[in-house]
């Protein structure tokens, strides 16, 4: 599969990675990085990848959410809003992996459209299709 990539950003990482800072190349974010104490860190403010991932998925889904609405001639409802959940754990096989949980508010939208939305919406959002292979996400639509 080969992607025509339209945009590209960049972001560095220094420290020791899930305990250091992560900046975008621009200039226009720049974020302290800390473990959460249930993988071992201090906790406390700061990011980290999971939460940087819930952000950019929950955002990504809202607005695939909109092409996927124009391609079955409906609207995505005023209001609307989508709640990422992203987790990290030991996987059965070794290693570390995620799990991902959609949350998806369609307030007004009957049941079956509004999962037939977010089904079609799976199929076009870019982080969706780059975890498909292998992470189960997990879906709730809730109108």
């Amino acid at each position: 599969m080969s992607v025509d990539a339209k945009y590209k950003t960049s972001a560095t990482a220094n420290g020791g990675g899930r305990d250091g800072k992560t900046s975008l190349a621009d200039g226009t974010l720049s974020l302290d990085l800390v473990v959460p104490k249930e993988l071992g860190g201090p906790g406390g403010d700061g990011a980290n990848p999971e939460k940087l991932f819930a952000l950019g998925y929950s955002a990504c889904f809202l607005g695939a959410m909109r092409v996927g609405a124009q391609q079955l001639k409906t609207k995505v409802p005023d209001g609307t809003t989508v709640t990422a959940t992203i987790g990290i754990g030991p996987r059965s096989e070794g290693g570390f992996g995620i799990t991902a949980a959609l949350d998806v508010y369609l307030p007004g939208m009957p049941e079956d459209e509004a999962k037939k939305l977010v089904e079609v919406t799976h199929d076009i959002c870019p982080y969706s299709n780059a975890i498909k292979a292998s992470v189960d996400v997990e879906t709730t639509t809730r109108g």
